[in-house]
């Protein structure tokens, strides 16, 4: 017969083991797919303390924890938050605030409509714009400033390429700027017609004008970006690599994320400048917070292939006698690496051309000269030639690939390159086999903020009307399960994060966004009309 102290014991052990595991969040009823690394699918999560604790089914999850907020995903599909591992978050939001957006316009006429109706609503002592891209007009020549003279006579008007690589300027900014014929610039070009400056500049040449546009006040940033960041949290992207920031930019994000307010993870990739080398490189360390990370020095090898400032080994196909710019001089390059290396930094290179990728590539090679695991990255790594591909692998260099980079260009390419060149440009596959993993970005405002057109850009290889039928060089594209891990877990490793983001498995942050659609089996057009159904970070929803 049982006595008082064996039942006392025994109801003791028995509510022991029915006690449940206290979280903040549970997540149950849904497709989670982990992109851990078997790939493998769940149903459930818990998650404490912002970060995943468990992962099974439903059953196994509710049997061991219990929380006061419970998420049911009602049979939806949940992935990583996305991450954006080539954009440009700050430029962004600035431009949200000073800039006429005219990205997708057909003519010149409907640009000087568009910035006739910001001038009239926002007024301001400069016109501004962003986004116009020539090869979708009828005439496909660069403009002039012939018109934005006769509409703006009085006032400067300046307007950055969908690239970024060049500018659009009346004669008023290019006075201010003191412009002239005679101007000259390493790594850029003041275009001529008639021995007169069109109002084109060509990437350095854009820094007369650029210098001088009105800053915004560090009040007026912050309301930027966080109206960026919400743009962003609609969009599935809770992680992002800004690519080029100064130190007070940077301090401003560490306050705002310090304070709450920008949940935003941002991985803030370094201006080559004086000021931040001193404040951030030569520590010898990279700067980290949960939120926060600084380890990269962001330059450039070269301009656009849009703007026909790529650097080529040989003219441009349409172009002859133009081979495109090199920004800067090798002995430049070789400072910035040596000053990397030494500090245990990451290189990152805009390089677009063959010829500025095999710069990049032979320069990275002379510093990292074997296997290593420093992670120096190409940023677009857009032409290479056949004979360049193995050096990404002989000396473990990252390309960081924009897939919608290449639907974008698609239809004018090949005029720049010719048939045979082309064969090396977009080449994802044929890049992601170098070293089994690469990450994938957008470079927003360049193009779209959406990660799922950048998802559909790497495995169709089509426009959003299915055009080239099959995909364009679809034997270069990303299998879907490739594309989802580079736009999740191998973003997160390309900055040495791969253990905090990017899967949903216990120890990692609960970054996580919820779609009403299953991306390993849709259709392209319903890959396009997926709903964000919400974003999660660290297990708080922030959409």
């Amino acid at each position: 017969m049982m006595n008082f102290f064996q039942a006392l014991i025994l109801l003791l052990v028995m509510a022991s083991c029915t006690q449940k595991e206290k979280v903040d969040l549970i997540v149950s009823g849904a497709m989670v797919y982990t992109v851990d690394k078997e790939f493998s699918v769940a149903e459930a999560f818990a998650v404490n303390n912002g970060k995943i604790v468990a992962i099974g089914t439903s059953q196994e999850i509710s049997d061991k924890y219990d929380a006061d907020t419970r998420f049911d995903a009602e049979g939806k599909f949940i992935y990583p938050g996305f991450n954006d591992a080539h954009c440009h978050f700050n430029g962004y939001a600035v431009n949200l605030l000073q800039y006429a957006d005219l990205r997708g316009t057909k003519s010149q006429e409907e640009i000087y409509e568009l910035l006739k109706e910001h001038h009239d609503k926002f007024g301001g002592e400069w016109i501004l714009g962003r986004s116009w891209d020539q090869n979708d007009w009828e005439d496909t020549g660069f403009p002039d400033k012939t018109k934005l003279d006769e509409l703006f006579p009085d006032i400067p008007v300046y307007l950055v390429r969908v690239d970024g690589h060049a500018g659009w300027c009346n004669s008023k900014a290019m006075e201010l700027a003191g412009i002239s014929e005679d101007t000259k610039v390493q790594g850029g070009e003041v275009l001529l017609k008639n021995g007169e400056p069109t109002g084109v500049l060509i990437d350095n040449a854009m820094g007369f004008v650029g210098k001088l546009i009105p800053e915004i006040t560090p009040e007026q940033q912050e309301k930027a970006l966080l109206e960026a960041q919400k743009n962003c949290f609609a969009a599935g992207l809770t992680s992002v690599t800004d690519c080029g920031l100064d130190k007070a930019t940077i301090l401003l994000m560490d306050e705002m994320q310090e304070a709450g307010n920008l949940k935003m993870r941002v991985n803030a990739m370094l201006n080559p400048t004086q000021e931040n080398f001193d404040y951030f490189v030569k520590k010898g360390e990279a700067y980290k917070t949960d939120r926060l990370l600084v380890n990269t020095i962001k330059i450039y090898a070269d301009g656009a292939l849009g703007s026909r400032g790529a650097l080529l080994m040989a003219d441009y196909s349409d172009h002859k006698g133009n081979s495109g710019v090199q920004i800067e001089t090798q002995d430049y390059y070789d400072m910035i690496c040596q000053l990397a290396y030494d500090n245990n930094f990451v290189v990152a290179t805009h390089a677009i051309g063959d010829g500025g990728n095999r710069l990049m590539l032979d320069t990275y090679g002379r510093f990292l000269k074997g296997k290593n695991d420093r992670r120096w990255r190409i940023e677009h790594s857009q032409i290479i030639n056949s004979d360049d591909f193995k050096k990404f692998a002989e000396f473990s260099i990252v390309p960081s690939i924009q897939p919608t980079h290449c639907t974008s260009d698609m239809p004018w390419a090949e005029d720049r390159l010719g048939s045979e060149r082309i064969k090396g440009a977009y080449a994802y596959q044929t890049l992601l086999q170098q070293n089994g993993w690469l990450p994938v970005g957008t470079d927003f405002p360049v193009e779209n903020i959406y990660p799922l057109y950048t998802f559909y850009s790497a495995v169709f290889r089509t426009d959003h009307e299915g055009w080239p039928e099959g995909g364009w060089h679809k034997d270069e594209g990303l299998t879907r399960e490739q594309t989802l891990r580079a736009m999740t877990s191998w973003a997160a490793k390309s900055s040495f994060e791969e253990d905090e983001k990017g899967q949903l498995v216990p120890g990692m942050w609960a970054d996580f966004v919820v779609l009403d659609t299953d991306l390993m089996k849709a259709e392209p057009k319903e890959v396009l009309n997926t709903k964000i159904l919400s974003t999660w970070s660290a297990g708080e929803r922030v959409f």
